[in-house]
């Protein structure tokens, strides 16, 4: 269940935080799904989220949290 809350945590993160994402070159990861519709465009970057998690969680545990 925590780990639940954790990735929920991670893709509104990430979502917030996509338009510097983007510059540095994620979201196009294979995995992550772009929809175009109406002139709108949506973004689903579950790929760049498990990446993002991954190092996340390798960096609170190297400090020992």
């Amino acid at each position: 269940m925590r780990w639940l809350v954790v990735l929920v945590a991670t893709i509104v993160a990430v979502s917030l935080a996509w338009p510097w994402l983007a510059r540095l070159g994620l979201g196009r990861l294979p995995g992550d799904i772009t929809v175009t519709r109406k002139g709108q465009t949506y973004q689903i970057p579950i790929t760049t989220t498990v990446l993002l998690s991954i190092f996340l969680s390798l960096v609170l545990r190297a400090f020992g949290r």
